[in-house]
């Protein structure tokens, strides 16, 4: 079966590729076999093996890679990660894009961790948003949900938020929700974001089932969440850190959206180094 992420290994390799590796092709002979280790460097929650068993299979089928832990365990430092052995050439033609691969969403998998945890004993839950880098959506929600999170919509066809410039153009909440309830299925939810309390009324008269709550204090957001009574899912957003958002959890709000998860992350810090 092919993974729902091959194509996105495909056009990474392309891109790394080209029309070939000069610098292994002719320093490494095309008979020779290699063993490899990776190797933690720093703690983190390991997210990417499956990727990386994709972006060798299609450099070279013959490449096999041993995990010592799945995806969500957490790593510490000096620990190993993974065997990977087979043909030489095709273990260093691929290091670099699988290792990119690696990396980025083991720190999305960690930070969203991190959040977590923070929250832990609370209602609230913490999710992301669409801010993701430009073809790696599927994987970076993937590895949200390997650090615990839960995913936002995918895509824009994928649910019902209806933001600022939509409500400016529509004519206001109440227009915005009623058109949207004469347009979609009723297996949409229909979401709403409001900057201030008036809105949270209104949006609630209309009959809206979500309300992102943009950038509320703690003090409008314990209002936002005796106002909405339950009647509505309350979700926070805009600017949360890991200081902020246990305090934001304790408001009572339903969901916390956190951008920072997938497009702050960074990378974790690993190596992969030959060892026979």
């Amino acid at each position: 079966m092919i993974p729902i992420w091959a194509d996105i290994c495909k056009n990474a390799l392309a891109q790394d590729l080209g029309r070939g590796d000069i610098t292994t092709n002719t320093l490494v002979p095309a008979s020779q076999k290699a063993e490899a280790e990776l190797v933690a460097k720093e703690d983190f929650v390991v997210c990417g093996l499956p990727v990386m068993v994709e972006v060798f299979r299609q450099v070279d089928p013959r490449i096999s890679m041993l995990p010592d832990l799945p995806d969500g365990d957490g790593i510490r430092s000096g620990n190993r990660i993974c065997t990977i052995t087979g043909p030489a050439r095709g273990i260093l033609t691929g290091e670099r894009v699988a290792l990119n691969f690696f990396q980025n969403l083991s720190a999305v998998a960690s930070l969203t961790k991190q959040f977590v945890e923070k929250i832990k004993g609370t209602n609230a839950r913490i999710v992301d948003t669409r801010k993701t880098t430009p073809g790696l959506r599927q994987l970076q929600k993937y590895a949200v949900r390997v650090g615990g999170g839960y995913n936002h919509r995918m895509g824009l066809d994928d649910g019902v938020l209806i933001k600022e410039n939509h409500i400016a153009l529509a004519g206001g909440i109440t227009a915005a929700i009623k058109l949207m309830e004469e347009s979609v299925s009723h297996l949409h939810r229909i979401e709403v974001e409001v900057e201030n309390l008036e809105q949270v009324r209104e949006a609630l008269d209309a009959g809206a089932q979500a309300i992102l709550l943009d950038n509320m204090d703690l003090a409008m957001l314990e209002k936002a969440v005796a106002i909405a009574g339950g009647k509505a899912l309350l979700e926070a957003s805009g600017n949360v850190s890991l200081d902020s958002v246990r305090a934001i959890a304790e408001t009572g709000v339903d969901l916390i959206s956190v951008g920072a998860i997938t497009h702050s992350a960074g990378s974790r810090d690993v190596s992969l180094l030959i060892t026979t």
